[in-house]
């Protein structure tokens, strides 16, 4: 008769732990605010998971921004130089070589110096006569000075063209300068490449000009020579000498 009781009150004392332990284990944590059911949980993971998709679109916004960027540094590259100074140095060079077409008596011609200078010096005929001999000599003199006065003018026209060259160098320095790109440094360095050529096609003509003009000189000196000494060869041979013949002064 005492056990029952016993076993009654274990039951009693085991229902109430079960109890103590239910309402001391964690409850889930969420509410619920006019039947809406809020999860902290739940929250902090939509606010992580936000964040990292804001930080996405701020990296692919930033690679567009890049790429923009790029795109731009790739149209200023390939910009073109909007100085150009070509047109007045072909007519530079055309003006030098209008100079040298106009080249008197001999020209600048390999066919044409052939006959010319042929004819003039070298088959040069020293049995003709004296009279032919003295006109042969001022073709040459003639000839001689012509040369020198060719290249005095091509001298003029390569000084003339100095004043272009400086404004082309300086309009150059100054748009390479501010060149915005690649491409329009590239360009002003070719343009400046192509202004040191037209200086030194000017140097190369009164050169050229300097040099013709010295030698047909020295080659009318060389003919010279040899009509000289073919005069002085006919002064010197015997003739039949002086022979007098009368003379009336004065008339009656």
């Amino acid at each position: 008769m005492k056990i029952r009781p016993i076993r009654n009150a274990l039951a009693a004392g085991a229902a109430i732990l079960s109890l103590s332990v239910t309402a001391l284990a964690p409850a889930p944590a969420y509410a619920q605010f006019g039947g809406i059911v809020y999860d902290p949980t739940n929250y902090v993971q939509n606010v992580l998971t936000a964040a990292r998709t804001l930080e996405q679109i701020n990296n692919q916004i930033r690679q567009i921004q890049n790429q923009a960027t790029s795109l731009i540094n790739e149209a200023r590259n390939l910009a073109s130089l909007p100085t150009s100074v070509l047109a007045p140095l072909q007519q530079q060079i055309q003006q030098t070589q209008q100079l040298l077409g106009q080249a008197q008596r001999m020209a600048y011609n390999v066919q044409q110096i052939q006959t010319q200078f042929a004819q003039q010096y070298k088959s040069i005929d020293l049995s003709a006569p004296q009279r032919t001999l003295v006109e042969g000599a001022e073709s040459r003199w003639q000839t001689s000075v012509a040369a020198f006065e060719d290249a005095l003018k091509v001298q003029a026209g390569a000084v003339a063209n100095i004043a272009g060259t400086r404004n082309a160098v300086n309009d150059l320095v100054t748009a390479s300068q501010s060149a915005t790109g690649a491409l329009q440094a590239a360009q002003a360095g070719n343009q400046l490449l192509a202004v040191q050529s037209q200086q030194l096609a000017d140097l190369i003509a009164s050169v050229t000009a300097l040099g013709r003009a010295q030698t047909l000189d020295a080659a009318s000196s060389a003919a010279a020579k040899a009509q000289a000494r073919e005069q002085l060869r006919r002064f010197l041979t015997p003739g039949r000498g002086y022979v007098a013949t009368s003379v009336q002064m004065f008339r009656n």
